[in-house]
């Protein structure tokens, strides 16, 4: 049963849960989430727990209904002493945006806490792209933008604010903004800022900073930075670039040998590549190591019969415990163990560790069709050069037009698109104005082979590769998965 719009009678919750036992704060509060529904006050009322791990939860949980009548809820605790409550708070209503709490939202951007600034950066940016920012908020918005950009110790909200900047690229600022990323992809000390930073340029500035931005990001000393300046150089529209991008064809990285090749293409006019189906000759692939991992045994399977259905409540796991206090708690997994996948793939093996945490029950669907031995025999329907490989169409797919029937609510999330990371993917409206689905998910997924930040706002990350990644540079429309399967969990320590 989809619900996305609407309240939810309270009545119902035991059919969603599948059973009719109490369930926990925990299902209820995800079980509502799904079915997009406040549920009469019962967010409102875990939202006010003592218990920050519920409160904190039930901030996500509100956003994620998209209900406008949660705003005020979520507006009440920006001033919670609990950083994970503030932070999830915050960022809960730039899913909602609304537009009511602009000025709120500007001044977190200020707050003591790293997760809660990441929070704003990625609502400001939202509001922004849902056209909730008057002239006058714009600009105090970019100011505070650039200020995180320019000024904030953490490197982790400097780059999320060179992404929240790109939003503004047509905005009247789209000048000061352009100036300010250049001089971050240029000279800021942390490589990571420098890329998020060039790939900004890349997305939405690239005809607005001088050629010596560019050149310097390609001398980079990050091949992460050199990486997007390969592609701003595309969006430049300037053919007597070309020379300069021809090396980087013979580059000993795989990625950017390939974004070259594409950068190049769009310069001369031509259509990017859309269906990898052939790796050309002069592409550096890296060696096929042994597998380290490859004594992990394949835990059982249930192979449980009858149809395929979407994900239950109260099946998803409660582990690890969600609770955002850093910046770097708001752009990855939490601590404690996490389910891990072997892909096992007709050119080698991919490790993927889950995060329930962030995505619960998108990370329960994908275990559980990997039991089922949905994804055995499933073509990799969409290879693109330095953007995504996908697949989950089912193993009598070859165009990517099936699933398996049912669809699962979408659980966004502030982890960032990087390089490697796992992603639901989504149906899309028709041209000329298309855009992705909300909660059109079903099977299909993709692994992302750069960073597509500009997707951060709509998909839901789910896990990150985390061993096999030779494996992905020879993924061509011809190869399959062979099958998917559970082994045991890795564990992720993150350091206070």
């Amino acid at each position: 049963m989809k619900i996305v719009s609407g309240l939810l009678s309270i009545a119902l919750l035991p059919l969603l849960l599948g059973s009719g036992a109490a369930p926990s704060p925990y299902v209820r509060i995800l079980s509502l989430e799904a079915a997009r529904s406040l549920g009469h006050g019962q967010l409102a009322f875990y939202l006010s727990s003592k218990n920050p791990r519920i409160a904190a939860r039930a901030a996500l949980a509100i956003g994620r209904t998209k209900q406008a009548a949660g705003a005020p809820l979520l507006i009440a605790h920006l001033q919670d002493p609990r950083t994970p409550v503030r932070a999830l708070a915050v960022y809960g209503l730039g899913l909602l945006a609304t537009g009511r709490a602009r000025r709120a939202l500007i001044q977190a951007t200020a707050d003591p806490r790293g997760a809660v600034r990441v929070a704003a950066l990625d609502a400001l940016g939202r509001y922004e792209a849902a056209h909730r920012l008057p002239a006058p908020w714009k600009g105090f918005a970019v100011d505070a933008l650039i200020e995180r950009l320019v000024k904030d110790p953490s490197a982790i909200v400097r780059a999320r604010a060179a992404i929240a900047l790109e939003t503004f690229r047509d905005a009247p600022q789209a000048t000061r903004i352009a100036a300010a990323l250049a001089d971050a992809a240029t000279r800021d000390r942390s490589g990571e800022v420098r890329e998020h930073a060039m790939w900004s340029i890349f997305r939405g500035f690239a005809r607005r900073v001088g050629r010596g931005v560019l050149a310097a990001g390609l001398r980079d000393r990050d091949p992460e930075v050199s990486l997007q300046a390969i592609r701003a150089y595309g969006r430049t529209g300037d053919r007597a670039v070309i020379p300069a991008l021809r090396p980087f064809l013979h580059a000993a990285s795989w990625r950017i040998a390939e974004q070259a090749a594409q950068s190049i293409r769009q310069l001369e006019g031509k259509p990017l590549t859309a269906n990898w189906r052939a790796i050309p000759a002069y592409v550096h692939l890296p060696p096929l190591r042994a597998d380290p991992l490859a004594g992990l045994p394949a835990l059982p399977r249930s192979m449980q019969p009858g149809k395929l259905g979407a994900p239950q409540p109260n099946r998803a796991s409660q582990g690890p415990v969600l609770l955002p206090s850093t910046a770097a708690s708001m752009n990855g997994p939490a601590s404690g163990p996490h389910p891990r996948v072997r892909i096992v793939t007709t050119k080698g093996e991919l490790y993927v560790m889950l995060y329930p945490e962030w995505a619960p029950l998108t990370v329960e669907n994908f275990l559980n069709l990997a039991n089922r031995g949905f994804y055995d025999g499933d073509p990799w329907f969409r290879v693109v050069p330095d953007f995504v490989v996908q697949t989950g169409a089912g193993p009598g797919s070859r165009d990517g037009n099936a699933d398996a029937g049912y669809t699962i609510p979408a659980e966004e999330n502030p982890l960032e698109q990087r390089s490697y990371v796992i992603s639901m993917g989504l149906n899309y409206t028709n041209p000329p104005h298309a855009h992705a689905i909300r909660d059109s998910a079903g099977t299909q997924f993709y692994i992302t082979l750069s960073p597509q930040y500009h997707l951060d706002r709509a998909f839901t990350v789910f896990g990150r590769v985390t061993g096999g990644f030779a494996v992905l540079s020879r993924l061509v429309e011809s190869d399959r998965i062979l099958r998917v399967e559970r082994v045991p969990d890795q564990r992720f320590d993150r350091l206070p």
